[in-house]
């Protein structure tokens, strides 16, 4: 099933949407990372360096007074010893509570254990003051001397193993904040990449048909009603698509009925305009008894238009045959050149009436393969329609020369030219043009769509090219 218009926008939106969602989402949990890796360092390496530092100072104070105490055995010097043990204790535990690595709890465990000793070892020392037994102060001192160093190089380490953490922190945080970076720049690309061709897709699935319609509603009004319209698009686009086709189903319906009706129209009248046409020439003749001469000029004008109605009825029925694909054509291998001699000999009195001097540009043409009497009707029409708009005194060249692929004619003249608005219908039937500056129109507009007819069967092209003012060039190609 295919998706409506409405539908294609909603998706490509969502799926923006959810892009845009997602490079947040990725964002928001970077930032927290951020964030935790911040607090980490604030909350517990600071902390550390802090509480190192307390400790050192506290176990410096122990020893201070520990010594004092032991040679002046003041009590105030005991409690300030005792209220700095306390303190070494607190800071202790501080840093046990925050400790996070195993590594940390291990060095801290250590820290606690020799200040234990430390402590036992001082205890040890005031009971044998208390009770006044001799004891090696030489060794005791060694003891709490190596004690106090191996608790104070703990705390070095402690005080490194904090620096290390926070630097490793810091350069995680570095190389996470890169990949973030990477990884966003990645996404957004990504997310712009298939944004731009999700939308060219929606877009050229919408316009690609309409497109299409478009060309299509160019060749209708060309006359081309064939319904062959089936594209790949959305079901509003379908229906339109449909509609049009029915459309032209439609007219091709009614073009037929009016080719089918001029058919029949020329048929039955044909017969009675050839009546009236014999009719007239004999009056004309005298075999009807004699005519004043106001009588002959109206017999004369009957006799006019009733070739002018039969040429026109002629017109009609081959243009009907070539659309219905009835007309046969005798292709033979032939030279065009005495089709334009042929053509220029029977115009001749014309031209001369008019004083118009038609010239030949023909260069030496080989056989190509055509129907010499449909060839003859082509050129008839085009240099008679020559003769029509070329005014008095005017010319008309008639060329004709070999091309890479057939004969190429054109003939030229030198009349009023052609609008543009005209030319792309020009050779379509019943199509006329109004000289400039004047309302009359010369011409059924059946010649040049039976010219075009006659050239495109022969597997050719005609075509136009014209300047108001200046006359205008009638071109056709025959295939070698």
């Amino acid at each position: 099933m295919r998706l409506s218009i409405f539908s294609r926008l909603i998706i490509g939106y969502l799926s923006l949407l959810l892009l845009a969602t997602g490079v947040s989402v990725y964002a928001i949990i970077k930032l927290s990372l951020v964030k935790n890796v911040t607090h980490s360092i604030i909350t517990v390496d600071n902390n550390f360096a802090d509480l190192n530092k307390k400790l050192t100072d506290a176990l410096l104070s122990e020893t201070r007074y520990e010594k004092k105490f032991l040679i002046m055995q003041d009590s105030v010097l005991y409690d300030s010893f005792m209220q700095a043990k306390d303190d070494f204790g607190q800071y202790l535990n501080e840093a046990l509570i925050i400790a996070d690595s195993p590594d940390v709890k291990d060095l801290l465990d250590r820290v606690k254990k020799y200040h234990e000793k430390y402590q036992a070892l001082f205890n040890e020392e005031v009971e044998f003051l208390k009770t006044g037994k001799q004891y090696s102060r030489i060794l005791y001192k060694k003891e709490k001397e190596k004690v106090t160093d191996s608790i104070i190089e703990e705390l070095k380490t402690l005080k490194i193993l904090s620096q290390e953490r926070i630097f490793d922190k810091i350069k995680n945080l570095g190389e996470a904040g890169t990949r973030a970076q990477i990884f966003a720049i990645a996404i957004t690309t990504a997310a712009l990449l298939f944004g731009g061709f999700l939308s060219v897709f929606i877009t050229r699935s919408i316009t690609v048909p309409l497109s299409v319609m478009k060309k299509k509603t160019r060749e209708i009004a060309k006359g081309d009603f064939e319904a062959n319209l089936d594209l790949p698009s959305p079901p509003e686009i379908g229906e339109l698509a449909s509609a049009l086709n029915l459309m032209c189903s439609k007219l091709k319906e009614v073009d037929k009925m009016k080719s089918d009706f001029f058919s029949l129209m020329s048929h039955e009248l044909r017969t009675p305009l050839t009546s009236i046409k014999e009719g007239t020439n004999l009056f004309l003749e005298g075999l009807g008894g004699e005519i004043t001469e106001k009588q002959e000029k109206l017999l004369t004008i009957i006799a006019e238009e009733s070739n002018r109605l039969i040429e026109l009825v002629n017109s009609l029925l081959d243009l009907s045959k070539m659309e219905a694909g009835m007309l046969r054509y005798n292709f033979t291998r032939s030279n065009l050149l005495p089709l334009i001699q042929k053509v220029i000999i029977e115009v001749m009195p014309l031209a001369e009436a008019k004083d118009i001097r038609i010239g030949k540009n023909i260069e030496n043409l080989e056989p190509v393969t055509l129907d010499p009497e449909r060839i003859l009707q082509a050129l008839r029409n085009l240099i008679g329609n020559a003769l029509k708009f070329t005014p008095y005194g005017g010319n008309i060249i008639v060329s004709a020369h070999m091309i890479h692929n057939g004969v190429e004619v054109s003939v030229t003249d030198t009349g009023p030219g052609i609008p543009k608005e005209d030319i792309d219908t020009i050779f379509d039937k019943f199509q006329q043009v109004k000289l400039r500056g004047s309302g009359k129109i010369k011409g059924t507009g059946l010649g040049l769509a039976i010219v075009k007819h006659i050239i495109e069967k022969h597997g050719g092209r005609v075509w136009i090219e014209s300047t108001l003012g200046k006359g205008s060039t009638f071109f056709f190609i025959l295939p070698a």
